[in-house]
């Protein structure tokens, strides 16, 4: 009998829980696997804008990790205070690793104070908590100017702010107060999907009709909370009365303070998502590899990573390499959701596929969901 492998994965987002899986049913008796997460649930990043605009409640989008039961994974939830890529050590607020394998999947973190202002003169929507409090700031706003700002690239999911404004624009009109408001989104990207010209002619084509002013290639330096301003890269300033903000994204500070980062992000390989290190694997928004940081993309990767893991153990031959291609729901208001299929790392430059939104890709979204919370957790009862 083959001995057991040990496989020890931190970070159970998309990536984590997809190589989890993966590793359960391939593996199954020769695997130990822990997998830590200093959270006890996950939350798919469009649950955030449900809870932000009242369409859900917080524990009602929570998919509890104490729910996974596969074999040789045990989860546990700690925090993570260290990382030795070279020994494949980990140390948490708990005990020490050891592992065979070491998975680096903890995703992207905030760094509020990278924007001067932000913490205390707007709200960020990004996390559960600042999706909660702006739960009960929304209902407050009247009238003004309601802007949803893009701190810099890169930032998770693309799409998200131009949905939070056409999402917010549907949450005003309902409220009556849609003609007292002014709603603008101002982006670092050139356009609201670049890979995908179609998806953003629908998206720039949504905020005409509804009267969004979308501001395109600006940085958010700071934001001056007494006069409720915002100055951007290129000097011009914008006054608020709301400010809805993504922040500058970072890794995390275990991740950056063990040495895997280069220019703020781990490289890995496209072939197989290997690091430097030896019997140490990156995935998902932690990672620079050539994609966007969205959790389709860190699944993806997590099925190439997963395959690589196992063929090594099996000496068998390796898999495809990691080609980027993901579909991305956006929502547009008005019941209805679009989608874009896009392939990153196949051709020498990206491309896209707009499908127009519709209330078909409503229920394909919800399943979406639910396929993966089956997957990952199991079924529900």
């Amino acid at each position: 009998m083959k001995r057991k492998i040990n496989v020890v994965v931190l970070g159970a987002g998309f990536g984590g829980l997809e190589l989890t899986t993966i590793l359960s049913e391939a593996l199954s008796d020769r695997l130990e696997l822990t997998l830590i997460d200093k959270n006890d649930s996950f939350i798919f990043g469009f649950s955030k804008l449900d809870i932000m605009f009242g369409r859900e409640k917080p524990d009602a989008v929570r998919h509890y990790y104490r729910k996974i039961v596969k074999p040789g994974v045990c989860f546990r939830q700690e925090a993570v205070v260290a990382i030795d890529p070279e020994a494949r050590r980990v140390v948490t607020n708990e005990g020490v690793y050891e592992a065979d394998i070491l998975v680096v999947a903890m995703g992207a973190d905030y760094d509020m104070d990278a924007t001067p202002g932000l913490a205390e003169g707007g709200h960020e929507f990004y996390t559960v908590a600042g999706a909660t409090r702006l739960r009960e700031v929304l209902p407050t706003f009247t009238k003004g100017h309601a802007v949803v700002g893009v701190a810099s690239w890169p930032f998770k999911c693309p799409p998200a702010p131009s949905e939070t404004a056409l999402m917010l624009h549907d949450y005003l009109v309902n409220r009556g107060v849609r003609d007292a408001c002014k709603i603008s989104l101002i982006m670092p990207l050139s356009s609201p999907v670049p890979p995908a010209p179609a998806s953003s002619q629908a998206i720039l084509a949504a905020f005409a009709e509804r009267g969004i002013n979308f501001i395109p290639k600006r940085d958010i330096l700071s934001l001056d909370p007494a006069r409720k301003i915002v100055s951007m890269d290129d000097g011009s300033e914008v006054g608020y009365d709301l400010f809805l903000g993504v922040p500058v994204h970072c890794a995390p500070k275990v991740v950056v303070e063990s040495g895997m980062t280069d220019d703020g992000w781990i490289p890995v390989s496209p072939e197989n998502l290997k690091t430097k290190f030896p019997g140490v694997y990156a995935v998902g928004d932690v990672t620079r590899c050539g994609v966007p940081k969205a959790g389709v993309f860190a699944e993806g990767a997590a099925k190439v990573a997963a395959a690589s893991i196992i063929a090594d153990l099996d000496n068998g031959p390796q898999p495809s390499p990691f080609t980027g291609v993901a579909s991305c729901y956006i929502e547009f208001g008005a019941g209805r959701v679009g989608r874009v299929d896009i392939d990153f790392l196949s051709g020498p430059n990206p491309t896209g596929t707009y499908i127009e939104a519709s209330t078909d890709l409503v229920m394909e979204k919800k399943y979406f969901g639910s396929s993966r919370h089956d997957r990952w957790f199991g079924k529900s009862v």
